[in-house]
């Protein structure tokens, strides 16, 4: 019997080894802080409204809100995409549209109520804590203020494999967080500062890592 308990707890004791060393996760010091990144232009989205203004042609100045296909309604030229586009560029191409019915028009548009930023730029915490959240972000936000903001962390959470998805690039990478750290020892290293888009992730305590 002797024989068996320990086997078994070999077998656990392997496993948790094991496990650590296939995460492959690299440490949060590796990730790119909010200061190195550059900010992205706007990009008109669905639900933004926009206000077209051409300079001279008050009965062409409109304020629209983008349709769910992308597309505005522009007096004398119909549909145009305006969805993924930067407002600069969108007044380009009103203006060179527009260019066929009147006389070197000016054109500027700009995005008045961006209803589609709400979703963009939020930031979302899953798991292992008291209340799953999707909330708005706010400069300055941690990633104590997010957790805090769910209602801290359940008792069947591996706070110390919490993880951090983060778009880097055009792609979500993932980085280690230590959670219990922070929230029982004080210890701020990985408490970083978050961007736009961010998702900390909240694993559960497992059997075979001898969290239980």
């Amino acid at each position: 019997m002797e024989i068996v308990t320990g086997l078994r707890t070999m077998l656990i004791m392997g496993l948790a080894v094991l496990m650590g060393a296939c995460s492959g996760l690299p440490s949060s010091k590796e990730m790119p802080t909010v200061s190195e990144l550059a900010p992205e232009p706007y990009l008109i989205g669905v639900g933004d409204t926009v206000s077209v203004h051409v300079w001279r042609n008050p009965e062409l100045t409109q304020s629209i809100v983008v349709r769910p296909d992308g597309y505005i309604s522009m007096p004398l030229m119909g549909d145009v995409k305006a969805d993924g586009k930067e407002p600069e560029a969108l007044a380009s191409e009103i203006s060179k549209a527009l260019g066929e019915f009147i006389r070197t028009p000016e054109v500027t548009v700009m995005v008045t109520n961006p209803a589609s930023k709400e979703f963009r730029n939020r930031v979302r915490i899953t798991g292992q804590v008291a209340e799953p959240q999707s909330v708005a972000f706010q400069p300055g936000m941690t990633v104590l203020d997010l957790v805090l903001i769910a209602g801290g962390v359940t008792d069947f959470a591996a706070d110390d494999r919490a993880v951090l998805h983060r778009e880097v690039n055009g792609e979500y990478k993932s980085y280690e967080l230590d959670l219990e750290a922070i929230l029982t020892d004080g210890d701020m290293t990985t408490n970083h500062a978050l961007q736009p888009g961010d998702v900390i992730s909240v694993p559960r305590k497992q059997l075979f890592r001898g969290e239980l």
